[in-house]
């Protein structure tokens, strides 16, 4: 007995396309509803055209008019359906392509297609402001990034370059024509690719060599990552912040030595006559005596300036351990045994910073604070509070108030008989190496001045 041939059977996107091709169109379903609707009237006014006792010749006409009139409107009722369709069909398309200046056609009747017609016409001319305010943003865009001085570059996620302007063709001395589609391992930016976010390093590229600070960012585009790169040359910009750092250096090494050479010179001259003269006077001995007493004094006042001045250039990086604020604040101002300091109660909050830096900086200007109060009898008080990311701690005094607040935080300036002028510069020192600021200035209306530490938690 033979067996029975197999069933074949077909995949299942196999029967999706068999489906579909056994499915109708939609223009042939409106023309088989439109049939459909005429039949049984055409239909039935055909039947009594049959059995009514006419001539054939009559029927005949009468049956071939129907018909004809029965397939004339079926067909116009299709049209009347399908061709607005596929007139808004060509429009989403042509908006689909880019293509923002067709319109279709308005409807003189406010009814349901003109009201579709009407959204699809608003829908085309709102994109077309959109990308005719997103193409001028973009032309703004580049001729922004053409001219800027620092180079961008903008790399996919293949690592090809995409985007450069004329800083960055200026940097590799290649026309951007030249440089786009290559990637970084081409162009010699793979390393700046990698690393810290933002640095500043010597390189040499075949522009020229310079000091360079790199920065580097990601963002997508079409949902793919891409990466940013800027490097800006910082070579004249640091060289001219050099040149007046040394001028203030030598500025003030120059005012603070020739302050105590300038008497030394004098002195020694004038010992040296002294021990020439003949006779010598009587008291000689105590005006030598005097003369290396001033020179010793002026000698050890050189020795303090220039250990102040080290300790000042020779501030370590901050060793960051937690450590609890308010017990910190507490315990600095208790070192303080000229005037007690009123100290508010604050938050108890613990931050991550070098406690004795910290203690430093506080011990500095609670001393200041207490220096301005005992020259008018007021006090001084110390409080703290969070704000945000940030704790705030204050110190107050009711001195005479600050008369000169540019120099505040000029090195080795200061009012105090026997200062050294470097406690402010100091302390501005530790707390902006702990991402912290610090500012001084006068209470109002009240008496006095408040310093203002903020440092992130």
């Amino acid at each position: 007995m033979a067996s029975e041939p197999p069933v074949r059977r077909l995949p299942f996107s196999g029967l999706l396309r068999a489906s579909r091709r056994r499915a109708l169109a939609f223009e042939d379903r409106i023309l088989l509803l439109a049939l459909a609707t005429g039949l049984p009237g055409t239909a039935l006014a055909l039947l009594f055209v049959w059995l009514d006792p006419h001539s054939l010749r009559l029927r005949w006409t009468v049956t071939l008019f129907a018909l004809s009139l029965w397939g004339w409107l079926a067909v116009q009722l299709r049209d009347r359906v399908v061709r607005p369709l596929q007139t808004l069909a060509n429009l989403l398309s042509a908006l689909r392509e880019g293509d923002f200046s067709l319109r279709a056609r308005q409807p003189q009747e406010a009814d349901a297609l003109g009201q579709v017609v009407h959204e699809v016409n608003a829908i085309g001319e709102v994109l077309r402001e959109q990308r005719l305010g997103a193409v001028e943003a973009a032309a703004l865009l580049h001729r922004v990034v053409d001219e800027v001085d620092v180079a961008v570059f903008a790399f996919d996620h293949h690592g090809q370059l995409r985007l450069v302007n004329r800083a960055g063709e200026r940097l590799l001395a290649l026309p951007g024509e030249r440089l786009l589609g290559k990637p970084a391992e081409d162009l010699g930016l793979t390393g700046l690719l990698d690393g810290e976010v933002s640095r500043i390093v010597p390189l040499t590229f075949p522009g020229g060599p310079g000091r360079w600070e790199i920065r580097r960012s990601t963002f997508r585009e079409l949902g793919l990552p891409h990466r940013l790169l800027v490097i800006s040359d910082l070579s004249q910009t640091l060289r001219e912040e050099e040149r007046q750092a040394w001028k203030r250096l030598i500025r003030v090494l120059g005012h603070e030595l020739n302050n105590s050479l300038a008497p030394i010179h004098s002195m020694t001259s004038t010992l040296v006559s002294l021990l020439t003269r003949e006779p010598r006077p009587d008291d000689w001995q105590e005006d030598m005596q005097h003369g290396l007493e001033v020179i010793g004094n002026r000698s050890g006042a050189l020795i303090r300036f220039m250990a102040a001045y080290a300790r000042l250039a020779r501030l370590p990086s901050p060793r960051r351990a937690p450590f609890e604020l308010a017990s910190l604040i507490r315990r600095t101002a208790a070192l303080e045994t000229r005037l007690p300091i009123y100290v508010e109660k604050g938050p108890e909050v613990t931050i991550e910073a070098d406690a004795d830096q910290i203690e430093q900086l506080l011990i500095n200007l609670i001393r200041n604070a207490v220096d301005a109060a005992l020259l008018t009898g007021g006090g001084v008080g110390v409080g703290w509070r969070v704000d945000g990311a940030n704790v705030e701690v204050r110190v107050e005094d009711e001195g005479p108030g600050l008369s000169n607040t540019e120099n505040l935080f000029v090195p080795f300036y200061t009012t105090k008989p026997g200062g050294t002028g470097i406690g402010l510069a100091l302390s501005r020192q530790i707390a902006e190496a702990h991402g912290g600021t610090l500012t001084l200035e006068n209470r109002t209306p009240e008496p006095g001045c408040e310093a203002l530490l903020r440092l992130p938690v």
